[in-house]
């Protein structure tokens, strides 16, 4: 469980995925206007979904390849995470993981040199 606090999101269940190298959240719209990006941060099926539209002038767009080799373009914003309390200052990329079971991945980035994983054992931080 993680918590966003710019975006008053609190414990959102998240994936450790060791195989992604950035983390990722799952938004319900993604629109460019403007040189403006205008965000609706996970969707109606998630309890924590507050249908409140982030907009973010700092931004990037890049190009990031899927574990099934597909590439796509993605936006990528930087925003802190709560997590084992402590907070960390990360990118996310922004998709849609609609029918996904975890709104949020954690990749590599976030990971390296802070947390050790430990695939026996789940839900250890609270």
């Amino acid at each position: 469980m993680v918590n966003l606090p710019d975006f008053n999101l609190n414990s959102v269940e998240v994936k450790i995925d060791t195989g992604a190298y950035s983390c990722s959240i799952h938004c319900c719209s993604i629109k460019e206007e403007n040189n403006l990006l205008h965000v609706v941060f996970l969707d109606d099926k998630h309890p924590q979904f507050n249908s409140c539209v982030y907009t973010f002038s700092n931004f990037k767009k890049k190009k990031v390849k899927s574990s099934s080799g597909h590439v796509q373009e993605r936006y990528f914003i930087k925003t802190p995470i709560q997590l084992g309390g402590k907070t960390y200052q990360t990118e996310f990329s922004l998709t849609q993981r609609s029918g996904m079971r975890y709104p949020i991945l954690i990749g590599r980035k976030l990971l390296n040199k802070n947390f050790i994983i430990d695939t026996s054992h789940k839900y250890l931080l609270k």
